[in-house]
């Protein structure tokens, strides 16, 4: 009996830990010089959208490739209460390249094994001016932010459906922002038809 509580009580403080240092790796994670760790298991966070060969550019040709996005838990929900993110935001775009050719696979692509690009949306006031930033990954080292002066920044910013993100490429968020009225004036005025798909 003693045993049976012993081994109960292991795998209640196991948990709660485990709960802890979940937590603290699902936001942002900086160097002592402003360096962004990669975050891990971010694989288990809420899945948003994949896009298949997006540009923003007209002129671009990388190939084919999937991005998969993925949001840290917490900011998810805030976002479902609100139609808005939370401070410690982490919005990952996870790039693979499409694949045809394997299996018994006959039309089509699937997603390739290795992860092609990792970048990361982060949102922290105490930290940066405007509020969000950008950084890439490479190799998995800790990332440095993108420069200010990167097109990203003006594009998220006149382009973005909410708070600088493109929730207009997340199906099931976009329905929440227009419902909570956080759509941005600029999104509004470019998709004057989008109000009658509410």
């Amino acid at each position: 009996m003693l045993r049976a509580i012993l081994f109960g009580w292991s795998l209640l403080c196991t948990a709660a830990f485990g709960d802890d240092a979940a937590s603290a790796t699902r936001s942002p994670q900086f160097t002592g010089e402003g360096l962004l760790l990669r975050p891990g298991h971010y694989r288990e966070w809420i899945y948003l959208t994949s896009g298949l060969d997006m540009s923003y550019s007209p002129a671009t040709s990388m190939g084919h490739f999937f991005d998969n996005v993925f949001v840290n838990p917490e900011a998810y929900a805030a976002f479902v209460a609100t139609g808005t993110w939370p401070d410690k935001t982490m919005l990952i775009i996870e790039v693979r390249n499409a694949e045809s050719k394997s299996s018994i696979n006959k039309s089509g692509n699937f997603q390739g094994a290795k992860v092609a690009g990792l970048e990361v949306h982060v949102k922290d006031r105490a930290r940066f001016a405007d509020q969000w930033a950008f950084f890439e990954f490479e190799n998995g080292a800790p990332a440095k932010m993108i420069p200010r002066s990167a097109e990203c920044y003006s594009c998220h910013a006149a382009h973005a459906a909410v708070d600088t993100t493109f929730v207009q490429f997340y199906p099931t968020l976009l329905p929440i922002a227009w419902s909570q009225g956080t759509l941005s004036p600029d999104y509004r005025k470019e998709n004057p038809s989008s109000e009658s798909k509410k």
